[in-house]
């Protein structure tokens, strides 16, 4: 009896562990939607960088090709530059990515929070 209660207790303890990991697997966001398509995506750090989405994994890590950085200015770095520099087909680390966003579709606005002059 002791066997059987143990494989028991055993087989629940290992259902538990199956549902956390079919939990991990799946990915907060749906990128698919976004796949060759271009997106823009802004790093912790205040790094940004464009290009067409290749491929993606639930840990939020992308693969952009035809990636395009925005250069930041020397004196404040989350103050970007008009300049960019090319750099191909890159891998960005899912855990410093902040925001991803479409390009088309996307406009700048003028800050409602800074005073006009």
């Amino acid at each position: 009896m002791a066997s059987k209660e143990g494989n028991e207790k055993t087989k629940g303890a290992q259902g538990a562990g199956d549902n956390k990991e079919k939990r991990r697997k799946e990915s907060i966001l749906d990128l698919s939607k976004y796949l060759e398509k271009s997106i823009r995506v802004k790093f912790a750090g205040g790094r940004e960088a464009a290009g067409i989405l290749k491929g993606y994994d639930p840990l939020l890590n992308l693969v952009l090709d035809n990636t395009t950085e925005y250069l930041r200015d020397p004196d404040d770095p989350y103050k970007l530059l008009d300049d960019t520099r090319a750099l191909g087909l890159v891998v960005c680390r899912g855990t410093s990515v902040v925001l991803i966003c479409p390009m088309e579709g996307m406009e700048a606005i003028p800050n409602p929070f800074i005073a006009q002059e």
